[in-house]
């Protein structure tokens, strides 16, 4: 029998969490020891270990750690061949751009990119989507622009340490203030008590 009509195994959240942030952790700390360029190369190996784990696991890439760990490879490795942290700093500007622009870009084609990603996970009407879609596009622009704000007014080890402790606390947060709004616009209605007997 083969495994050809089953669909690929999820992760669960503890590994998905901790291949999302690792590669980030083992940034921060190997900044601490051997600066950004050992820093960054560490970021490149712990990110392309983590979307292999993803694969070896679920058979599958997710788009966005897909897309990301393409960025980080090109950033890092030209922050390392010509010698410029530049590179490595503006990183989660152009993440977070290309996430914010293929959102809206998927709003004005009528593909909710969104929906492809999480329909599996939450049932949205069509407003739900849009609004939820606009929120998340005006929230990557806001990281965008906060990361730039920061690399260039703050030293080094500043920066990193706000990627870890400021950009990921900031993204959780703002996740969790969504929990409200996907309520008011879930598609499935909540159980009714039966009445007592």
């Amino acid at each position: 029998m083969t495994d050809a009509g089953k669909s690929a195994p999820a992760l669960p959240h503890g590994l998905k969490l901790a291949t999302d942030l690792g590669p980030v952790v083992v940034f921060f700390a190997v900044n601490a020891m051997w600066g950004i360029y050992g820093a960054t190369a560490a970021f490149m190996v712990a990110t392309a270990a983590s979307l292999a784990f993803v694969y070896a696991t679920t058979r599958r890439l997710p788009v966005m750690p897909l897309v990301t760990a393409g960025i980080v490879l090109v950033f890092g490795g030209l922050t390392i061949a010509l010698y410029d942290e530049t590179f490595i700093k503006m990183k989660p500007t152009v993440v977070n751009l290309l996430f914010a622009a293929a959102l809206l870009a998927g709003l004005t084609l009528r593909t909710p990119v969104l929906k492809h990603l999480l329909g599996g996970m939450i049932a949205l009407t069509d407003a739900g989507w849009r609004g939820l879609t606009l929120r998340w596009a005006g929230f990557f622009v806001f990281l965008a622009v906060l990361n730039e704000i920061v690399w260039r007014n703050v030293s080094t080890d500043t920066w990193v340490a706000f990627k870890l402790f400021g950009l990921v606390p900031l993204t959780f947060a703002f996740a969790m203030l969504q929990f409200r709004f996907l309520e008011r616009h879930s598609t499935e209605q909540p159980l009714e008590r039966e009445p007592d007997a």
